[in-house]
């Protein structure tokens, strides 16, 4: 008898059928061939990754952080918008990070949820950081140790998100209904409600076009880190990423996808796709390109770059894992940088509590920075 999934019902047996027509999760071994799959299940990794028409916008000084606001542009849709963080007294280049803002289901904004620019935290933001950043800008806290940090808005956020207009009538009536069911108390929450469906469309759109939103991201992150490779006080032997849940999405794969990352922190986004079967399922499409499970797991993408240093930091009772799918993911992660001749590159970190990068979190992963990128 088959396996019974709760979210399947009658169609549990589909798991097996899935399974019977080829191996799902084989073990994809880090190195450049899983990297080369990895590029081709994302279907977006052939053309220019520079950024192009850059423009510094504004400058300012706070809290101990230079600040400049930059933008460029990617070859479609609006420019992209960034700030570039670093101590105000930097003298010299300086190790560089790229900072990636989460998902959360809130695409009104993308860079200020984790870093403050020139006019400081902004009000509605206030209360969003409190549960997952301990009420901080990480990234600015994190430029005060001693780092250039680039933090950049990207593909359905803050100066990237599509206008709520061509959402409505991208998705039709049938969506708008539903929305209605989920009445909002400001524009911004009216916006964030719409980009969750939205995101569906845009997943079908990037289908049709060879790609999907995981590659579509991934692009512009390494658009994002060869503008901070471009700069004088960047030392560009020194670069990492760094990224909570959709963040640490993008951070696995943006370490998979170019070779210049020399350390990367993933925190709360690390488990095994088996164990997702049953449980949350309501994650981005970003953790899933299409055809990939073909290849490997999702932990394989984050060790492609295997015996380079990684840190993963697991929330034991997030409840968009299950803790055994996060462990099982840990022990992948273990087997593969053992199998490297070098078990102590992967650090693995367990904490108590829900989905968040608290201050505990984020003083362990500037440590563990500044330790691999001296």
């Amino acid at each position: 008898m088959s396996e019974q999934y709760r979210h399947l019902g009658v169609f549990s047996d589909l798991v097996a059928a899935a399974k019977r027509q080829q191996p799902l999760y084989p073990v994809a071994k880090p190195g450049s061939q899983t990297r080369t799959l990895l590029c081709e299940a994302l279907g977006f990794y052939h053309g220019e990754e520079s950024p192009m028409g850059v423009k510094i916008e504004s400058k300012w000084e706070k809290d101990g952080v230079m600040g400049e606001e930059i933008s460029w542009w990617v070859g479609f849709g609006p420019r992209t918008h960034a700030y570039v963080l670093k101590p105000a007294n930097a003298k010299g280049p300086l190790p560089g990070i790229v900072a990636l803002h989460d998902h959360s289901d809130f695409k009104y904004y993308g860079k200020e949820k984790i870093a403050d620019g020139p006019q400081g935290i902004l009000p509605v933001l206030t209360e969003f950081r409190k549960g997952p950043y301990g009420g901080r800008a990480y990234a600015n806290a994190l430029a005060r140790e001693g780092f250039v940090v680039l933090v950049h808005d990207v593909f359905l956020w803050g100066s990237r998100r599509f206008p709520l207009e061509t959402m409505l009538e991208m998705m039709g009536s049938k969506t708008t209904d539903l929305l209605k069911l989920r009445p909002a108390s400001n524009e911004i929450e009216e916006y964030n409600n719409a980009a969750y469906f939205h995101e569906h469309w845009v997943s079908k759109y990037c289908n049709i076009l060879g790609t999907n939103m995981a590659g579509v991201v991934s692009f512009e992150d390494r658009v994002a880190l060869n503008y901070l490779l471009s700069r004088a006080d960047v030392d560009t032997e020194y670069v990492g990423c760094i990224g909570l849940s959709g963040g640490g999405n993008r951070a696995a794969l943006l370490n998979a996808t170019h070779e210049s990352i020399q350390a990367t922190v993933i925190i709360g986004l690390m488990t095994t796709y088996q164990a997702l079967l049953d449980h949350n399922m309501s994650h981005t499409w970003m953790l899933f390109p299409f055809g990939w499970a073909c290849h490997g797991d999702w932990s394989d993408i984050a060790a492609s770059r295997a015996p380079l240093p990684l840190l993963v930091q697991y929330d034991i009772h997030d409840d968009l894992f299950t803790e055994d799918g996060m462990r099982e993911a840990h022990m992948r992660l273990h087997e593969h940088y053992w199998n490297m001749g070098k078990p102590d590159a992967y650090t693995g970190q367990f904490y108590p509590g829900p989905h968040k990068f608290d201050l505990e979190m984020q003083s362990a992963a500037f440590d563990w920075l500044k330790e691999q990128l001296k």
